[in-house]
């Protein structure tokens, strides 16, 4: 199980966490896939870009999974 831990932080913002798992290049494409509807929080389609991803939520886009940890 791949796992995103936010260390001390409350939260991650969902482009953020895209661009720091590598899974887009930049925080401008990681805002276009998910406007577009690609990306999945708790397996509904999100297009808020700024969504606050909270520990114990997962995300996946394009096949891939993670789940966030405090």
């Amino acid at each position: 199980m791949n796992t995103f831990s936010l260390g001390r932080h409350p939260y991650v913002e969902l482009c953020d966490l895209l661009k720091l798992e590598g899974w887009c290049e930049s925080g401008a494409q990681a805002k276009i896939v998910i406007s577009e509807g690609s990306v999945k929080v708790n397996g509904e389609t999100e297009t808020r870009k700024r969504r606050k991803v909270i520990a114990g939520e997962s995300v996946s886009f394009n096949g891939l999974h993670i789940t966030v940890i405090a």
